[in-house]
């Protein structure tokens, strides 16, 4: 099944600054997304859960309380695909935005050209992973990855580390998906990019190191090894240090 046109698409845009926030909406309108404008805290998450748009691009710092807390709130109802925009570029924050639930990050001064196509790629990958599970009521061999006593079923977007489900997010699990195809191989960040993001025009591969270090959190940071100036390597047996 193809992504649907962004007519039939909703759009939240959160963002308290509202020279930004209208440059977004009439360059999303343009491309023919239904935008909807939250400015604060609170009318964010009442927007969102009476909405249900089919993604939010949210701002950190909001009047009310933050972004993050936004984005927990609303992935608390349901998993909505969430861009967050930030002007701190500080790891930590950025880190708290994707344990959150955020799916992706830009940092401002971002280029509206650069929201959309981060947008619409997020989009494309959360209606593969629809149609995917769609089409797989149950588990087929071929589509259960494992790596020692990790196991990442792709039909039903499960990750299992020792018998137990870990909640990732959407980005998350895409990545890790990458990384478990061939258990030991190097996956350079261009290759991630270009898979996991969708979007080849991306400018900078520290979004996937953030990602990462999100993913090593939540699976054990010896799964995952550096190979420094090139990429990541999933270990079968997470013995890595």
């Amino acid at each position: 099944m193809t992504t649907p046109p962004p007519s039939q698409r909703t759009v939240l845009v959160v963002e308290d600054d509202r020279a930004i926030s209208d440059a977004l909406r009439d360059r999303l309108e343009s491309e023919g997304y239904r935008v909807l404008q939250a400015f604060d805290g609170p009318d964010a998450v009442r927007t969102g859960v009476e909405a249900r748009p089919d993604a939010v691009l949210l701002d950190v710092m909001l009047p009310g309380f933050d972004g993050h807390e936004v984005c927990r709130r609303l992935q608390a109802v349901w998993p909505v695909p969430v861009l967050m925009l930030t002007a701190r570029d500080e790891e930590s924050d950025v880190l708290v935005g994707l344990a959150v639930g955020a799916d992706d990050y830009l940092t401002k001064p971002f280029r509206i050209r650069e929201v959309v196509a981060r947008l619409s790629a997020l989009l494309r990958r959360v209606e593969r992973a629809e149609s995917l599970r769609r089409e797989h009521t149950a588990p087929l061999d071929e589509d259960v990855l494992t790596a020692g006593d990790l196991k990442v079923d792709v039909a039903r977007r499960v990750v299992e580390v020792l018998g137990e489900q870990v909640a990732l997010t959407r980005t998350e699990f895409d990545l890790l998906a990458v990384l478990a195809r061939d258990p030991g191989r190097v996956v350079t960040r261009e290759q991630m990019i270009d898979e996991v993001w969708d979007w080849a025009e991306a400018s900078t591969t520290r979004t996937v190191d953030s990602h990462v270090r999100g993913l090593r959190a939540k699976i054990g940071a010896a799964r995952i090894r550096t190979v420094h100036g090139v990429g990541y390597a999933l270990e079968p047996t997470g013995s890595a240090r």
